[in-house]
């Protein structure tokens, strides 16, 4: 079984059918989160742009905890060979740690490397079955030899999401003479060991298009990557990038937690997401919430900025959520919460309807992957 430790929020899995589980979760719950995206954008909560850039980062996730759960597959049988174990935050995340995230990126740049000195797949299965066949032995050493194969072979072939997922940018369209770039990057925040995708809608009033401005461009990245903190204001990154680039304006910015997710068999939840998830005792697969949170930031005109002596800047001004005031305390214009769960516990929810998730929007994941949004 898992450690009880209860006064630490991370937890090691050593047990094979413990870590077997945790990945095999995963793997059901990747693949409606594309369906959750196609939603969002069929009633324009996301752009066409934004949903495949949404896609990739979602792939990119799904990549990941396939390569971590090769890696992982003989945790609690090769103890010698595989010291580490999968290290997991159990308070308000559910994901892997962290550190989990960097060690793979330090895995990738020796992977070609290994591989080359490894056996074949091939050979690997052939001595395994010649092992058990004429030793009528576990071939221990084998598998973990063949599952580290694999691993590096995922590792290799990339697409994977890393604890730094660099900026891209993408064209829009032009608007008052100014080219519109829609600048989108993503990481796995060190604080709340969550996957955080960015995404900045972007006017380029400069003379040379920022894709290829080899004097703004690397600035740019640089500095989106040193801003990409959970604990930062939407308001705060933005003004902040608007302050440091005279010729580009920020005029909106989405910031998308993909997480926590919770489970009655992984996780510490209070309130009434560990009720309802205790309540539905929901079989093996089924017991898990996910919640989404997608924060908007979004310019409602320009002023101007005195700039030296004598000069002026355009500067954005930007709308923030009035409802209670809470613009100023949140920093941003709007803040929209999903989750996602199967039926079991969704039927548990409906029945209780706590104060705290009356307002988020829920989506049942049924039979079949299928989605069904419900307010």
């Amino acid at each position: 079984m898992a450690e009880t430790d209860l006064a630490s929020d991370h937890l090691e899995l050593y047990d094979n059918a413990v870590a077997r589980r945790y990945f095999a979760k995963f793997d059901r719950i990747a693949p409606p989160l594309a369906r959750v995206a196609a939603e969002l954008e069929t009633e324009g909560r996301l752009t066409r742009a934004e949903l495949r850039i949404l896609g990739g980062y979602l792939e990119g996730l799904a990549h990941s905890f396939r390569a971590l759960s090769l890696k992982y597959l003989l945790t609690g049988r090769a103890e010698a060979l595989l010291p580490n174990r999968l290290t997991i935050d159990r308070h308000e995340s559910g994901f892997p740690v962290y550190q989990e995230l960097l060690l793979m990126a330090n895995d990738a740049q020796h992977a070609l490397r290994n591989l080359q000195g490894m056996p074949s797949e091939a050979e690997l299965k052939d001595r395994m079955i010649r092992q058990i066949v004429g030793e009528l032995s576990v071939p221990t050493r084998l598998q973990f030899a063949l599952s580290q194969r694999l691993y590096a072979e995922a590792l290799i072939q990339g697409d994977l999401f890393w604890a730094q997922n660099d900026p891209e940018i993408l064209w829009l369209r032009e608007e008052a003479g100014r080219r519109i770039w829609l600048l989108s990057w993503a990481v796995y925040d060190s604080q709340i060991n969550l996957p955080v995708v960015w995404l900045m809608e972007v006017a380029d009033s400069g003379r040379v298009a920022l894709a290829k401005d080899e004097r703004r461009w690397p600035r740019v990245r640089a500095h989106l990557m040193a801003q990409s903190l959970a604990g930062l204001k939407l308001l705060t990154v933005a003004t902040g990038f608007d302050t440091d680039f005279d010729d580009l304006h920020p005029l909106r910015l989405r910031r998308l937690h993909l997480g926590p997710m919770y489970s009655a068999s992984f996780t510490l939840q209070s309130g009434p997401i560990g009720e309802v998830l205790a309540e539905a005792r929901a079989p093996e697969g089924q017991d898990w919430a996910l919640v989404w949170t997608i924060e908007d930031l979004e310019a409602s005109g320009t002023t101007r900025a005195k700039s030296g002596w004598f000069g002026s800047v355009e500067r954005q001004v930007y709308a923030l959520d009035p409802f209670l005031g809470r613009g100023a305390e949140t920093g941003a214009t709007r803040t929209d919460r999903y989750v996602i769960l199967p039926e079991r516990p969704y039927q548990v929810l409906a029945e209780r309807n706590p104060p705290g998730f009356r307002d988020v929007r829920k989506f049942v994941v049924g039979a079949g992957g299928r989605v069904i949004s419900a307010r």
